[in-house]
C-alpha cells in the first residue's frame, strides 16, 4: 500500500503507458540496459543523503550501527548488517537497506537472503526517480535475482523476480514476459507474477489483457493495488464509470487518506466527461 501511494506521487497516473517518444530515461528505446550506463552505488554516499533525511536521533542511531558494522570482526559483519537492513528498511529508506542486505547474501548465499535482496533493490527501483540511480539499482536486483535461481531454478519468487528485472531493462522484454507466463501456467495463483503481468500490459498499451489480469487477480484476492491498476485501464479505454467503481473499490479497501484524497480528486474528474 505504501509503494501504491508513492507510486501515485511519482507519476502521472495516464504515464502508466509508457509514452513511445519518451522511454524511461534509464532504459534505451530498445528495452535493454546498457552496462555502460550503469554507475556503482557508493553505500557511504547514499547512507549520507539518506540519514540527513531523517531526525537527528534516528541519524545518530544509525551512525551508530555503522560505527558497530566497521568495527565488528568479519564473523560477525552478517549480524551486523542484519540490523542496519532492517533500521534503513524501518525509515523507508530501501537503498541502503537493499545493500545490507546484499552484504549479508554474499557473506550467507542462501536462497531467502538472495530473494530478500532482490526484492528491496526493486523497491529501492521503484521508488527512485534518479536516472542516474535506477540501472544500478535494477542490475543489482537482476543479480540477486540470478544467484537465487541458481540456488533454486524451480522457486517461482526468484523466476518472478528475475522476469520483473528483464522485463525493466536487464535483457529482452519478451524473455521476461515468457519467465513470468511460465510461472503462471504452473502457479494461476502466483499473486506477484500475475499484477507484474498485469501492469506491463497497461505500460504497453493492452488495456483489453490488464483488464482480464486483474479481474483474474481481484477474484483470488481483492487489493487496493489490483482496484486501483484495473481502474487505471478502463479509464485509458475511455470507460469512465467502470474506472470510477474500480477506483472507489481501491479506495474502500485501502483506508489510506493520502490514496482516498487522490482518488476523489480522479473520480470527481471521471465524472465531469460523463
Amino acid at each position: 500500500m505504501v509503494l501504491l501511494v508513492a507510486f501515485l506521487f511519482t507519476r502521472d497516473i495516464k504515464g502508466l503507458v509508457k509514452p513511445k517518444e519518451e522511454p524511461k530515461a534509464a532504459v534505451p528505446a530498445g528495452g535493454q540496459m546498457a552496462a555502460a550506463e550503469t554507475a556503482a552505488i557508493n553505500l557511504n554516499e547514499v547512507s549520507t543523503t539518506g540519514k540527513n533525511l531523517l531526525s537527528a536521533n534516528l541519524s545518530a542511531e544509525i551512525s551508530t550501527l555503522e560505527n558497530a558494522f566497521k568495527s565488528a570482526p568479519e564473523a560477525k559483519k552478517a549480524e551486523a548488517a542484519k540490523l542496519l537492513a532492517q533500521k534503513w528498511d524501518d525509515v523507508e529508506q530501501a537503498v541502503p537497506s537493499a545493500l545490507y542486505l546484499e552484504i549479508i547474501a554474499e557473506k550467507e548465499q542462501t536462497l531467502n537472503n538472495w530473494l530478500l535482496t532482490g526484492e528491496r533493490f526493486l523497491k529501492a527501483f521503484d521508488n527512485t526517480r534518479d536516472s542516474l540511480l535506477q540501472p544500478a539499482l535494477l542490475q543489482k536486483a537482476n543479480l540477486a535475482y540470478t544467484n537465487a535461481v541458481k540456488i533454486d531454478s524451480n522457486s517461482a519468487d526468484a523466476k518472478t523476480g528475475l522476469g520483473i528485472t528483464i522485463v525493466n531493462g536487464m535483457g529482452m522484454p519478451m524473455q521476461g514476459i515468457a519467465m513470468l507466463m511460465d510461472v503462471v501456467k504452473k502457479d494461476p495463483k502466483n499473486l506477484k507474477a500475475n499484477m507484474s503481468l498485469g501492469t506491463f500490459a497497461i505500460k504497453s498499451g493492452q488495456f483489453d489483457k490488464a483488464i482480464t489480469r486483474f479481474n483474474n487477480i481481484i477474484a483470488i484476492k481483492p487489493t487496493p493495488d489490483a482496484y486501483f491498476y484495473l481502474g487505471t485501464a478502463y479509464e485509458n479505454l475511455g470507460k469512465n464509470q467502470e474506472a470510477i467503481d474500480a477506483y472507489l473499490n481501491s479506495k474502500k479497501l485501502a483506508g489510506n487518506a493520502t490514496l482516498s484524497k487522490f482518488i476523489d480528486d480522479k473520480v470527481k474528474a471521471l465524472n465531469s466527461k460523463k
